[in-house]
């Protein structure tokens, strides 16, 4: 069962998940929200659509940006809708 965990939270884990280019994507109600605020961030792929970011906060510490996810995205990426994937250390384990 994959599991997100930065600086030893498990911030989120499921059962049930999307794989798209080497990223597992987190459906979001596996997400412990406790650990997630909305970023102002945007970026843009040109297959999958415009992406939103989160801070990951534990314990006081934040990590900027270090999840992102798909709110509308383009149809070859729908599977991956809301879901969240990681980076900036956040390690995620199967």
């Amino acid at each position: 069962m994959p599991k997100a965990i930065w600086k030893d939270v498990v911030i989120a884990e499921t059962e049930t998940f999307e794989t798209v280019e080497g990223n597992t994507y987190f459906p979001p109600d596996t997400l412990k929200p406790e650990y997630f605020r909305e970023s102002e961030t945007t970026s843009a792929c040109p297959w999958k659509g415009t992406a939103r970011y989160y801070d990951v906060v534990v314990n006081g510490e934040t990590n900027h940006d270090a999840a992102w996810y798909y709110p509308e995205p383009k149809e070859a990426a729908a599977n991956i809708k809301d879901h969240v994937a990681f980076w900036k250390g956040i390690t995620v384990t199967s």
